[in-house]
């Protein structure tokens, strides 16, 4: 039995995979790194970011496993992930503060006369059977009691050209029949999927029963938009996230062309349904199956660990780390219903009072924990299980802070929050020469920046051009020479490294464009001496030296983009007679948000935060661009 035994553990210990370990290792908690590689070997799971903090400093932020699909890249602590209902906590927060504002209250009415979408511009057309409906207020979507019952079923028998049905009654699993059912386009938006639960009558009265709704709380989202007449994800970054140094959170994009900038990718479990286009195609859920873009305030968000722990940190009512919330309204906040002993308003909670929760969809499952100890931590992957050990799999997931918690016996004194929380900003190029160029920023408050560039053709998007990112914990060796600094790993070579605001690039091709961008860091006793990089809200452009910059100095002349800054809308004047192909507008880590194609002149950014923008005018041969202020 022992011989047997003794082989078993051999074969277990051969076949088990090898997965990279990344983020600075804390050699006090490295059991923590074992029990995480274990679970992902247990599991089969791709990849995981872990994040955790002790009385408000973060100790332990690392990844293991693989971000992408074909197993070759290593999962670092800088990749956003799908958080899934973890969106909840979130949105949560977001209602908590403009309860806290007078703005709304939780006793507030949401749909009928005096209700808070009263004048939606979809809502005020649902044909509402139920009048209960007119009961619903925000402390019932909070807590799951509004009165729909997503198990009950309200779908068809399947019919052609739509071969499929579900169970249950949540709309999100069957967007083809919600666009079809209202004549809408695919995919369905947000408000059509709302509006395809207004129009069934509710399974129990209004604050007498819990019943898991995603649908309460992307009706919370669109309070959200209502009350602030912002968009959802803009309000909550703004407003929430930003005061905080919360760079790496959005609202995901449904397919893998369109995902963002330092997002991992999802491994799913095998299953097809038909695309969310309406295109008839079978395709994975985890990609274009479902309509992750428009579950928002329910279960869109992507993010880094260490960013959900910072948010958590901010709202978890220990005066460690200053609060943005009120202590009444956190109490509140994490105060369970009447109707369930366990949630409370977008928390699980139990009586030790510890709050949590988890999140899953297709290629995702997430777990975010705040202890009465003062502990908070987040745990991300991109893949779920959904056989027969699925239990197994969410305690043993549960567990996993539990057991790192409970088996350090000596933590760390860094802090990795210690970081900078604003990157440089206004990156501007002067005095080109055919093999120079000279770059001008203002500095964030890391206290040092780097510099860094790379060599790009034809390329479309601005933040196309970057697949390697400095690196926590590393030191970098620049050099303004370019291609002599160190390489970050995809031909972006670090050109500056210090202290300053200006710099001379040389040693460029004339005949190439170059993409440039800057992250402020820290680096001091506080944060172990470890240099920590701000990538979420990094600046770029892209420029080329002057030979190819003839023509683009006559359209930098003869286009005129005012005012900056702007409260609202930017002009586009032409001053002569230029063949304008295109303008992009783009966000500061290079997303772009709109084209516009000639023959106008005005540029709204009425729906935008306020922050740094870039706007791109092309021709057919050259480009320029020019950074805006939204105050």
């Amino acid at each position: 039995m022992k011989q047997l035994l003794l082989l078993t553990l051999l074969f277990s210990l051969f076949f088990a995979k090898t997965f990279s370990q990344t983020g600075i290792a804390v050699p006090e908690m490295s059991h923590c790194d074992t029990q995480a590689i274990n679970f992902l070997n247990t599991y089969n799971i791709p990849g995981m970011t872990y994040a955790l903090t002790k009385n408000g400093k973060l100790v332990y932020s690392r990844a293991f496993g693989n971000a992408d699909i074909n197993g070759n890249e290593a999962m670092q602590p800088y990749h956003m992930l799908r958080v899934a209902s973890v969106s909840k906590p979130i949105t949560a927060i977001g209602i908590m503060h403009l309860v806290e504002q007078g703005m709304i209250s939780l006793s507030d009415k949401v749909f009928g006369v005096g209700g808070l979408l009263e004048n939606h511009w979809y809502f005020s057309t649902a044909n509402i059977t139920d009048n209960r409906v007119y009961d619903i207020t925000v402390q019932h979507l909070l807590e799951h009691t509004a009165g729909w019952n997503r198990n009950v079923n309200c779908f068809p028998n399947p019919t052609t050209p739509y071969p499929w049905h579900f169970s249950g009654c949540d709309p999100i699993v069957a967007p083809l029949h919600v666009t079809q059912t209202f004549g809408e386009a695919n995919p369905a938006k947000e408000e059509h999927l709302i509006r395809f639960v207004l129009e069934k009558t509710l399974d129990n009265a209004p604050g007498t029963t819990y019943a898991y709704s995603n649908m309460g709380f992307l009706i919370l989202s669109e309070i959200i938009e209502e009350i602030s007449g912002q968009d959802y994800e803009d309000w909550m970054q703004y407003q929430i996230f930003l005061g905080l140094g919360v760079y790496d959170m959005h609202i995901g994009q449904n397919q893998l062309v369109d995902k963002m900038e330092r997002e991992g990718e999802y491994i799913g479990n095998g299953y097809t349904t038909k695309d969310i286009y309406g295109n008839g195609q079978n395709v994975p859920w985890e990609y274009g199956g479902m309509n992750v873009n428009a579950m928002d305030g329910h279960g869109g968000w992507i993010a880094t660990a260490r960013d959900l722990v910072r948010l958590l940190s901010a709202v978890d009512g220990f005066s460690s780390r200053p609060d943005i919330l009120e202590p009444s309204t956190i109490t509140e906040m994490a105060t369970a219903s009447s109707a369930n002993q366990f949630y409370a308003k977008g928390w699980q909670v139990n009586n030790a009072n510890n709050w949590w929760h988890t999140g899953a969809i297709d290629g995702t499952a997430s777990i975010l924990v705040r202890t009465s100890g003062e502990y908070t931590w987040a745990i991300v992957l991109n893949k779920r299980i959904v056989d027969g050990t699925s239990n197994a799999f969410w305690a043993a997931l549960d567990g996993l802070g539990w057991n790192c918690v409970n088996g350090t016996t000596t933590f760390p004194t860094h802090d990795l929050f210690e970081a900078p929380t604003n990157n440089a900003s206004a990156l501007q190029v002067t005095g080109r020469t055919t093999n120079s160029m000279d770059l001008h920023w203002v500095p964030g408050n890391g206290g040092q920046q780097i510099v860094v560039a790379k060599e790009i053709l034809g390329t479309t998007r601005m933040s196309s051009a970057f697949q390697a990112y400095p690196i926590d914990g590393t030191d970098y060796t620049a050099n303004d020479q370019f291609g002599s600094g160190d390489d970050l790993g995809d031909g972006t070579f670090v050109v500056f490294n210090g202290t300053g605001n200006s710099m001379t690039l040389s040693g460029l091709n004339e005949n190439s464009n170059y993409a440039i961008r800057v992250y402020d860091y820290k680096k001091n006793a506080a944060n172990g001496n470890n240099a920590l990089y701000l990538l979420g809200n990094a600046v770029t452009i892209e420029e080329s030296p002057s030979s190819l910059g003839i023509k683009e100095d006559e359209l930098r002349k003869n286009i005129k983009i005012y005012p900056n800054p702007t409260t609202d809308d930017v002009t586009v004047e032409v001053l002569s007679n230029i063949d304008i192909k295109t303008i992009e507008i783009f966000d500061v880590t290079g997303r772009l948000l709109k084209t516009k194609h000639k023959n106008f002149e005005k540029i709204s950014l009425k729906n935008y935060s306020k922050g740094i923008y870039f706007i791109r005018v092309k021709d057919s041969s050259s480009h320029i661009t020019k950074q805006i202020i939204k105050q």
